[in-house]
């Protein structure tokens, strides 16, 4: 073998997603990713993203798991956790002890959340306190314009979902940022240090009541103005979950519309395309599983989180329909024997900070799926560390389905690191192996993804679905 063209097959290198892609699947592709930038706007909390997987999972033919006495092979079924996380499944024709075949991902976003007690007027304009949630540069997060999500409870035990500034004529709310011209001191600093946590308030109102004398006059037409509209009161506050998200609505990026930019693609870029995958599965061989987690970017803790027991007692209610009855011995062989994509992001490489990145072992974005043998930080701490022989079996079947991909580390070696639901999974004893896609400007309020990369999960996960054995 001493010609060059057999010497360049001896060579790793990945592939241009769009180039190995027919017309066909390009238009494909943009027709995904204008309902993907939908689903984006509509699911910007992970209370809105089970909301619109339930609507999709309804509309191709699944049922609510409640709703089911018996699972036979094709059926599809979906159960809710506390309304912020979704498992999805397609029951296959194998016995199910031979294991099934999952993707998890997460769809909570870094973001800020209010306190709860948040409601303050200084110097005569009406703020609300925040608690940042994630890993955010919090000097991104002043001067954007910003939307109110959430759900609270009145005294009198009324739900409301609060939605405040998507609309065009809704208000939108900020965090102001000091004028250049003060700001000496603070562009001395690090950027770490430059905004601090206790400054990320929001501006919500400026205007007094006008009929009554009373101390903190703009607070009050606040709360006034919230009572009306809302029903609600200050103490309604202390029991509400109300996240701080960007206003802006997800976009076309490029001139060529080959970029999607939006806020909260980590994760729900992994999310979209792992949901539409399933969606689209029939009768698979091994009962296919997409699992959706909350509370991923602050440890996977909590009850919604994939630490929680949601999911081994999903599996196990699975099973009992299945088989009649779940034993541990069952239960231990079905997950002994499955498999999970760990469907997360990694960061695609910028040419802007190229020195952040080890070029060679880097995702770049229209290459396809990220693969990542591990993730974890500096000696590969907080990593699950997928075997030989489980990731080749994974890039056998993403290459007999044409599936671009790359395999990738997370930045540098001591440059930082970050990790997924991964290790979760495989403290189960079950092969994980994480996949994903490439991003842009990760946990700012606009990522940036890849078209061509998104497509490729979605191929990559409905190869693994219908293929994995």
């Amino acid at each position: 073998m001493t010609n060059k063209e057999n010497l360049e097959k001896l060579a790793y290198k990945t592939k241009n997603a769009y180039t190995i892609m027919t017309p066909e699947e390009r238009k494909i592709m943009m027709d995904m990713c204008d309902d993907y930038r939908i689903f984006l706007d509509n699911g910007k909390t992970e209370r809105e993203c089970v909301n619109e997987t339930i609507k999709m999972a309804l509309k191709n033919g699944f049922m609510p798991f409640d709703t089911k006495e018996k699972l036979v092979a094709g059926d599809k079924i979906y159960c809710v956790n506390r309304n912020k996380n979704i498992l999805l499944a397609v029951i296959g024709s194998d016995d199910i002890e031979k294991g099934i075949n999952i993707v998890g991902s997460h769809i909570d976003s870094p973001r800020l959340d209010l306190k709860q007690n948040p409601l303050y007027e200084a110097e005569e304009m009406a703020l609300l306190k925040t608690h940042y949630y994630g890993g955010i540069k919090k000097y991104q997060w002043t001067a954007v314009p910003l939307a109110i999500h959430g759900v609270c409870y009145t005294t009198d035990g009324e739900k409301i979902e609060i939605s405040i500034g998507e609309n065009e004529n809704d208000p939108v709310f900020c965090v102001t940022d000091l004028l250049p011209h003060l700001a000496q001191d603070q562009m001395s600093k690090k950027l770490s240090e430059a905004i601090e946590g206790e400054a990320l308030n929001i501006l919500i109102g400026g205007i007094g009541l006008n009929d009554i004398e009373i101390d903190n006059s703009v607070k009050y037409n606040v709360l006034n103005i919230l009572n009306i509209s809302y029903g609600i009161d200050e103490e309604t506050f202390l029991s509400a979950e109300l996240e701080i998200v960007p206003a802006f609505k997800a976009k076309n990026v490029g001139f060529d519309n080959s970029f999607v930019g939006a806020y909260g693609q980590d994760d729900r870029v992994c999310a979209f395309t792992s949901l539409k995958s399933i969606l689209e599965v029939e009768v698979p061989k091994k009962t296919a599983v997409c699992i959706l987690v909350d509370k991923e970017e602050i440890g996977s803790e909590g009850n919604t989180g994939m630490m929680s027991k949601f999911f081994d007692m999903a599996v196990a209610e699975i099973i009992a329909k299945i088989k009649g009855s779940c034993d541990m011995i069952t239960y231990n062989k079905v997950i002994r024997n499955s498999a999970c994509m760990s469907s997360d992001v990694s960061a695609a490489f910028d040419p802007n900070y190229a020195g952040a990145f080890e070029k060679q072992n880097s995702a770049f974005a229209g290459h396809g799926i990220a693969v990542m043998k591990y993730t974890g930080a500096r000696g590969k701490a907080g990593s699950s560390d997928a075997s030989c022989e489980f990731l080749h079996k994974i890039l056998t079947v993403l290459n007999n389905d044409n599936v671009a991909w790359q395999s990738c580390e997370l930045g540098k070696v001591d440059g930082g690191g970050g990790g997924t639901i991964a290790k979760y999974v495989a403290n189960l004893n079950m092969d994980v192996i994480d996949c994903g896609v490439p991003v842009l400007s990760m946990h700012s309020p606009f990522e940036v993804t890849a078209k061509g990369d998104i497509y490729m999960a979605y191929k990559a996960y409905k190869a693994f679905y219908n293929n994995f054995e």
